[in-house]
């Protein structure tokens, strides 16, 4: 039977602003004595890629809207950190102190639209004061990385971006697709029979994000310094995907 092997590449740097991740992936694999293959796929935490990109935000540099000020008493958090929430979303859904959630301009439901203190240290003396926000274009991230890692390599590979989501319907955190190119977001197996012959009617496969989790699973969520994944046996073929994919649409959606 097919195997399914995930590798967290050891030694990883600090990533900082202008980095290219692309030889710092390659430059990790050669330590890992790994080469790549056909169908090989590379997992990357969110926080690399924004960091490399320059998606700081100073909090001292933000000026709260009136609605950020409101808002910021309510669920009693930092207004210049609101405004930053509600800049990067297209809809705030609930509310409570201490947690916002919102549909994010990306088009999925998360807390405080992605933003991050947690591993982050921005330019300057204040570290408190920097915040991390998620890529502009994530699907455009992997893709650029995707097509410098197979220029190097020669090989036809995926690329991923994750995040740490909660859900809806149940506690904690799980690692979720927020950016991708080469690998299906989506594997549809409707019209495929099952062990007992029965046609598969609903069967939608979140392939992506099922890598997601495992991913995040081996990257760890605290001071691991692990944040690429080498993935080989992904049990699917690989083919475009993008985030789109994986946006359960409005008029569909039940939690909301």
């Amino acid at each position: 039977m097919p195997s399914l092997t995930l590798t967290p590449l050891p030694g990883f740097p600090m990533v900082q602003t202008g980095d290219d991740l692309a030889r710092l992936i390659l430059d990790a694999l050669g330590r890992a004595q790994l080469a790549l293959e056909d169908g090989d796929i590379l997992v990357l935490a969110q926080k690399i890629v924004s960091k490399a990109e320059g998606r700081w935000v100073n909090l001292a540099a933000v000026q709260p809207s009136p609605r950020a000020e409101a808002l910021a008493v309510e669920i009693e958090k930092d207004a210049r950190l609101v405004e930053l929430v509600l800049q990067e979303s297209r809809a705030v859904l609930r509310t409570r102190p201490g947690t916002i959630i919102v549909e994010h301009r990306l088009g999925f439901v998360c807390a405080n639209a992605g933003i991050d203190h947690s591993n982050v240290a921005g330019d300057g003396s204040n570290q408190e004061e920097w915040v991390l926000l998620l890529p502009q274009d994530p699907d455009g991230s992997a893709r650029s990385l995707r097509q410098q890692l197979e220029e190097a390599s020669g090989k036809r590979l995926g690329v991923q971006i994750i995040d740490s989501h909660g859900r809806a319907w149940r506690v904690g955190v799980v690692g979720a697709t927020i950016g991708l190119s080469g690998l299906p977001g989506l594997v549809d197996l409707r019209g495929q029979p099952d062990l007992f012959g029965y046609t598969l009617r609903i069967t939608l496969i979140a392939a992506a994000d099922e890598l997601a989790a495992a991913a995040s699973l081996v990257m760890g969520q605290a001071a691991e310094g692990t944040p690429v994944v080498h993935v080989r046996g992904f049990p699917y073929p690989l083919c475009e995907g993008q985030l789109g994919e994986l946006i359960r649409p409005k008029e569909q959606d039940l939690f909301r």
